[in-house]
């Protein structure tokens, strides 16, 4: 009694009776709101979730979430074994995905998004878990549900609700499985078709950029990409390209049953820079590996690219008595900084091995290269990796991503170019490089049998363009 006593004058002494009646009063609010029930009997959305509308045919609508991927999004989609433990559990978020009904109503499509899971899309079609266990245990090639990327494409044929007669799993419109029903599961079969090619011809002036006058001719982006990659040994696209300047491109597009599926190869390319014309022609040696060359046979691709980078500005130049614009000291610039957004592709400027792939001081994420010959490259400050340390690299390969990692001031990317251990200026170095290899005397036949009906055809498509545009108008 003594301590209800004691509890009793504490309580007095400290909490006056009016600030009782309200604490009090306050707490059966908070037991009224949480007993409160919310919308359907729903729970507070995740805050790293987006509802997204998703259309699951006429009439008929649901809400998709999805988490956001924290890098990329662009990684393949997985799907979790615990979701087959428990016989006939259904998973309760559902996806960025549209079902559309294809021409066969017993018939489903799903065109695979970022974040998209595999368990769940065969929820949303009215599959359970056991099935999609089923199909992936059925064959080897089932493997290909593991690896799902953005832009797959998966038809369900649906006859009656929870009965999958067939799977088809596109890649591409002429690549994929389809897997069809047997007794003892699932059998796959193996879809190739082949695309109808046909070649388009573009001619375009530069304004501004490479990009913007490429884009108001129509040409695939992927297609100046590679015209800059092309021309990267003997054109610099971050500072040679001037107002004025022309290209002509000639490439495949790949058409199946009459629609437009996508484009192939750069057949043959032109630039004109300020006069002075360069032409690259493909060819495909015996060995089977395809290139550029000029029409007199010397290899496009030199020893090394002039930039790391595609058509991004350099903010400053190598400079063994800079400034340094932190330290406010006179310290030597050893490399060529690009400017360019975090997440921009770097490419490795030559054949090499990654000898370092990670952290390193003031240079934040930083890869190194190194060449044969006694070449080195690097490249710093780097957002995140697309090589490892002791990984073979190819010219032009994507290596890393431009970020502002170390002592950056802002998003660029910082490359250093070695000879035997000291520091060349990247920017005037490549002059001094030998050429890659050109085609051997003993190839030339071979070479001009293939390339120069290629070249008239595309000098022709030219000089129609010219005498097109030269043609008086009918007014």
């Amino acid at each position: 009694m003594r301590i209800v006593e004691t509890a009793k004058h504490f309580v007095d002494k400290y909490y006056p009776q009016d600030h009782l009646y309200i604490a009090g009063g306050l707490a059966v609010l908070l037991l009224v709101f949480l007993a409160w029930p919310g919308d359907n009997g729903s729970t507070v959305p995740d805050q790293n979730q987006v509802s997204i509308p998703v259309a699951l045919g006429p009439g008929n609508t649901s809400q998709a979430v999805v988490t956001p991927d924290s890098e990329t999004g662009m990684g393949p989609l997985s799907y979790d074994p615990g979701d087959f433990i428990v016989p006939g559990k259904t998973a309760a978020p559902m996806i960025a995905d549209e079902i559309v009904p294809l021409e066969d109503s017993s018939w489903q499509n799903v065109v695979v998004k970022s974040g998209d899971n595999l368990s769940v899309i065969f929820s949303k079609v009215g599959l359970s878990d056991q099935d999609l266990f089923r199909v992936l245990n059925s064959s080897e090639e089932a493997n290909i549900l593991n690896r799902l990327y953005p832009g797959y494409e998966l038809d369900f044929m649906i006859p009656e609700a929870g009965e999958l007669e067939k799977l088809r799993v596109l890649k591409s419109p002429l690549e994929g499985f389809v897997f069809k029903r047997s007794e003892s599961g699932y059998a796959a079969e193996t879809i190739l078709k082949e695309a109808k090619l046909q070649q388009a011809f573009r001619v375009g002036t530069i304004a501004d950029s490479l990009f913007m006058a490429g884009q108001r001719e129509n040409i695939p982006a992927v297609h100046i990409m590679e015209m800059a990659n092309i021309f990267g040994g003997v054109m610099d696209f971050i500072l040679d390209p001037r107002a004025g300047d022309e290209f002509s491109i000639l490439y495949e597009e790949q058409y199946l049953d009459g629609e437009y599926i996508g484009h192939g190869e750069i057949l043959a390319t032109q630039y004109i820079n300020e006069g002075k014309v360069f032409t690259a022609i493909r060819y495909i040696d015996e060995e089977g590996e395809a290139g550029y060359y000029s029409p007199d046979g010397e290899s496009m691709r030199k020893a090394f690219l002039r930039s790391p980078l595609d058509v991004f500005r350099i903010s400053s130049n190598f400079n063994p008595s800079r400034r340094h614009p932190i330290l406010n000291t006179i310290r030597a610039h050893k490399g060529t900084d690009y400017a360019a957004p975090t997440g921009t592709p770097v490419r490795a400027t030559s054949d090499g091995t990654v000898t370092w792939a990670a952290r390193n001081g003031s240079f934040g994420n930083l890869v190194v290269v190194k060449h044969a010959g006694g070449f080195e490259t690097k490249y710093a400050h780097l957002s995140r990796y697309a090589v490892r340390r002791g990984e073979r690299v190819r010219q032009g390969e994507v290596i890393a991503y431009a970020g502002a990692t170390g002592g950056a001031t802002g998003p660029h990317l910082h490359y250093e170019f070695l000879v035997n251990g000291v520091h060349r200026n990247p920017r005037t170095i490549p002059d001094s490089l030998p050429k890659a290899k050109s085609i051997a005397q003993a190839e030339m036949d071979r070479f001009r049998s293939q390339t120069t009906e290629l070249l008239n055809h595309f000098q022709e498509l030219y000089s129609d363009r010219l005498l097109t545009l030269n043609q008086p108008s009918a007014d």
